[in-house]
């Protein structure tokens, strides 16, 4: 019988899994739904995201994630455990192997909790893995060759930056603005331009229907819904896409300003190839519309999004406990 290897995308907004030679079986919200008086579990995944914002006072709904890095371990070891058995199911007699990724610029001590987590989640052998690599993996870039690479990968809570040759990363970086600084600043702008408190779900909405960094031809609008800071009513606003790009100024701003940090630290020889071939982007805030064409004016190199930027990461991380098995294999 065959030994299942898994990848997971440990990721601040959801976690992703793969199973080898079944893809990505699952992709649900990294959020626990828990009673605060009994401490017992209500909900994992999708069904506690519906709950965010909207829970009686005994539950809470918290991501046991914050920027990437594990901020409650107890919910976090009880979320791997729940994915990974319902991505696998319970018949599995050997424990699996279970490579996960996590941002480049971790703490060896950081490293550590996640290593602990997923063998108390239930893994036979732990491999971590850095984000870049395994998006880059993911978006199908043949990591092993002689030739710059370059990968940002925007995710929830951390965007990490990397340029790769012959397998690891030559220079990186890893800021904590991605996905989750874009909701915050749709927020703090409703607030600030209209007296109107949106929630982080409304933000999240904007942000993927009309959300927007770069000016475009085509203007996009969108009710809002949220409650007056003045009169404390609930009103509707709309909101058009180049007011989003006001609102996401800063964070994609800094998103940029950290490519040409890592840019400016590339050898020569790297930053050519990378000239020549593009910026490859993946993670989820790579969908946020306009971002390409504002890397692109920003650094003059053209900037792709990969094919799949949301399960890149995750492909990537299966990917590379299959290589490594393979090697296994080959030394055994």
């Amino acid at each position: 019988m065959q030994h299942s290897d898994i990848g997971i995308d440990l990721g601040t907004a959801s976690v992703l899994v793969y199973v080898r030679g079944r893809g990505v079986v699952l992709k649900e919200p990294s959020v626990v739904a828990f009673d605060r008086d009994t401490n017992k579990i209500k909900a994992i995944g999708e069904d506690a995201r519906l709950m965010l914002g909207r829970t009686p006072g005994n539950i809470v709904a918290v991501r046991p994630l914050r920027q990437g890095v594990i901020s409650n371990y107890t919910v976090t070891e009880k979320m791997m455990k729940y994915f990974i058995q319902k991505a696998v199911g319970r018949r599995t007699f050997r424990k699996p192997r279970i490579a996960v990724c996590v941002p480049s610029q971790v703490t060896e001590v950081e490293k550590k909790a996640v290593e602990d987590a997923t063998f108390e989640a239930g893994a036979r052998e732990v491999y971590i893995i850095e984000e870049p690599i395994a998006a880059a993996i993911g978006a199908g870039i043949d990591i092993f060759k002689p030739c710059g690479n370059m990968v940002v990968d925007i995710g929830g809570g951390t965007t990490d930056i990397a340029v790769i040759s012959l397998g690891d990363t030559v220079v990186s970086t890893s800021i904590k603005v991605a996905g989750d600084d874009f909701d915050d600043a749709l927020v703090r702008y409703m607030r600030r331009k209209y007296n109107l408190l949106v929630g982080e779900r409304s933000a999240e909405e904007i942000k993927i229907r009309v959300g927007s960094c770069y000016p475009s031809a085509e203007e996009e609008f969108m009710e809002v819904r949220g409650r007056n800071l003045v009169t404390g009513l609930p009103r509707t606003i709309q909101v058009s896409s180049s007011e989003t790009e006001e609102a996401l100024k800063e964070p994609t701003g800094q998103i940029v300003e950290a490519i040409h940090n890592v840019l400016e630290r590339t050898p020569p020889e790297l930053a050519a190839d990378i000239a020549d071939r593009g910026i490859v982007l993946t993670g989820g805030g790579a969908l946020l519309h306009g971002l390409e064409d504002l890397i692109t004016s920003r650094t003059g190199i053209s900037a792709v999004t990969a094919e799949d930027p949301l399960t890149a990461v995750a492909i990537g991380t299966g990917r590379y406990v299959e290589y490594l098995s393979g090697q296994t294999q080959i030394n055994a």
